[in-house]
């Protein structure tokens, strides 16, 4: 197996979770008065009040986050991949932030001492008909200036021993990474800084005041000069309270894991990845190592019954009505209905989520694996029914909207944030 470069990672077993996110919440709620407030406390938001701070040192920057905890969601359920940017349409938002933004965050990492692994990954075409795919992602990979290689079975087989391909994509700058980990100590540099992290503060509405933008939350009011909505799963309702009046609806997927079981470690060494359907517009599962020492194995694409349905019980009236009357979500289901039932099937059906498993992997079975989470992913959908692909940052006087950072948000999250400031800094520096 091919050695790793700018490797700095804990041994199997061992894991760092960052500081109490109590620790980090220290400042008076009476210090209402900032010069940004960024409602959302996940990586994008993070990330943001980072780069506010690099460009303007004096700012004072607060973040409003809803829950008791930081980046618990979107920021902590995701498959901590430290992804290339070969997927994207080159030219778009996702490809440019993903590429400058994966070198960033390895940057940060090592900057900062949290353990990532740049272990890269395999992109595996199982059969004849999926080789024309796969040459299409790489022409993509070269087109948007990742380091990758088209190789044979046999150079395969030396970096996944068990994978069933017969051509695949080598992505040797693919990493691994607790983005949790990373949050935290973005908040603790902001900390650091004179910003302020404020949790239960749900956002109730937004008003316009002269040369102020006044938030109210759960636990008070605050004014900024200016505002940047970055609540992920919520991002649409909050834009409408901003005054934005996006066509497009978040309707939340929740995709599925099992974990491989510690005697099974060795079906997978770091990253194994399947030639993504053309005719569904999810990547499909896969076989993720995780920063902890972990094997995931997943996920599934099914609409969550809530925003925040991490658990086929978890039901919200509103968010699922909202979903169902949506008219995007329906043409979309009614394209995809064959493969949505298939995702939905393996949601109950152990077999068949280890059958879709076995093409990458033949030898792995129901008795290799145990249920693991879940998570939930904020995809934004076009009133066509077409999923609204690319990063969407909309601007208006004093406020800012993020109104779509689907995967690779994470690991775009300091270009993004570098993005936004662009953004911002018209209004600031005119």
């Amino acid at each position: 197996m091919p050695d790793a470069d700018y490797k700095v990672t804990p041994r199997r077993g061992q894991y760092s979770t960052g500081a109490p996110f109590h620790e980090i919440d220290n400042f008076p709620m009476s210090d209402s008065q900032r010069d940004v407030v960024i409602a959302g406390g996940g990586i994008v938001g993070l990330a943001t009040a980072y780069q506010i701070t690099n460009k303007y040192p004096g700012m004072k920057v607060t973040i409003l986050e809803k829950e008791s905890e930081l980046g618990i969601h979107q920021t902590g359920s995701n498959s901590g991949v430290i992804h290339s940017g070969i997927y994207y349409k080159p030219g778009s938002l996702k490809a440019r932030n993903c590429h400058e933004g994966r070198a960033m965050m390895e940057q940060f990492c090592k900057e900062e001492g949290i353990a990532y692994d740049i272990c890269g990954k395999v992109i595996v075409a199982v059969n004849e008909a999926e080789v024309e795919r796969l040459m299409n992602i790489y022409d993509r990979g070269q087109q948007n200036g990742v380091r990758c290689e088209v190789i044979e079975r046999e150079r395969l087989c030396e970096i996944e021993p068990h994978t069933a391909g017969i051509k695949a994509i080598w992505v040797p700058d693919a990493g691994i990474v607790s983005y949790r980990d990373v949050a935290l100590r973005l908040a603790e540099k902001l900390i650091q800084r004179g910003g302020q992290v404020v949790n239960n503060a749900l956002v109730q509405g937004v008003q316009r005041d002269g040369t102020e933008v006044v938030v109210q939350t759960t636990v008070g009011e605050f004014r900024g000069a200016y505002m940047i909505n970055c609540t992920g799963l919520f991002c649409d309702r909050v834009a409408k309270k901003t005054g934005e009046r996006p066509e497009s609806k978040v309707v939340p997927f929740r995709g599925e894991y099992y974990d491989l079981k510690p005697e099974s470690y060795h079906l997978c060494n770091n990253l194994i990845y399947p030639v993504p359907d053309p005719q569904f517009p999810f990547l499909g599962v896969h076989f993720t190592r995780m920063i902890d020492g972990r094997f995931e194995c997943g996920p599934n694409a099914v609409l969550a019954f809530a925003r925040e349905g991490y658990r086929k019980r978890d039901v919200n009236l509103k968010d699922l009505a909202e979903a169902l009357a949506y008219k995007g979500f329906r043409r979309m289901a009614l394209r995809h209905w064959k493969k949505g039932m298939g995702e939905m099937w393996r949601s109950f059906s152990k077999k068949a989520f280890v059958k879709a498993l076995q093409r990458l992997v033949p030898s792995v079975t129901e008795d290799d694996l145990v249920r693991g989470r879940a998570g939930v992913r904020a995809q934004l959908l076009g009133t066509d029914g077409s999923l609204i692909d690319d990063f969407i940052i909309l601007s208006s006087p004093r406020i800012i909207n993020v109104c779509n950072a689907p995967s690779p948000a994470a690991t775009s999250s300091l270009k993004i944030g570098k993005t936004i400031v662009e953004h911002l800094s018209q209004q600031v520096d005119a």
